[in-house]
């Protein structure tokens, strides 16, 4: 009769914890990335705004709140996005299973162009911001 020893299940069950105490915290990283990457596509409609109404005003400095006209639209992980002057985009993030991020989108002009600088000001461990948001090494 052949079959597995107590020592061989034992080794197997050593290696799945193993596996699963280093899968386990990258997958719940992932998982608060994905939600706090969902509040920079709610933002997107804000950039558009932004965009749209430099390109009428002629120039970043002069956009204020009222002046793009953006509302903001509720998500499920994304808390609000708010437009300050010059553009300056905020979002922050509610129920991502992490700490509440806050994102800074900072537009600039560039080649006939706005382009958009953003940065976590919120101290969110790198591992769970978007990558278009994480500090350069």
């Amino acid at each position: 009769m052949a079959g597995f020893t107590l020592i061989e299940l034992m080794i197997v069950i050593a290696i799945l914890g193993i596996l699963i105490a280093i899968a386990l915290p990258a997958y719940q990283d992932f998982s608060v990335r994905t939600k706090n990457s969902e509040c920079l596509h709610v933002a997107a409609a804000a950039k558009l705004s932004v965009g749209e109404s430099a390109q009428d005003l002629g120039e970043l400095a002069r956009i204020t709140p009222t002046s793009t006209g953006y509302v903001f639209g509720s998500s499920t992980y994304c808390d609000t996005v708010t437009i300050a002057n010059e553009g300056i985009i905020t979002a922050v993030t509610r129920d991502t299973g992490g700490p509440v991020a806050q994102f800074r989108l900072e537009p600039g002009e560039g080649n006939g162009r706005v382009e958009w600088t953003c940065t976590e000001t919120n101290g969110v461990p790198a591992s769970q911001i978007p990558a278009e948001c994480r500090p350069n090494p």
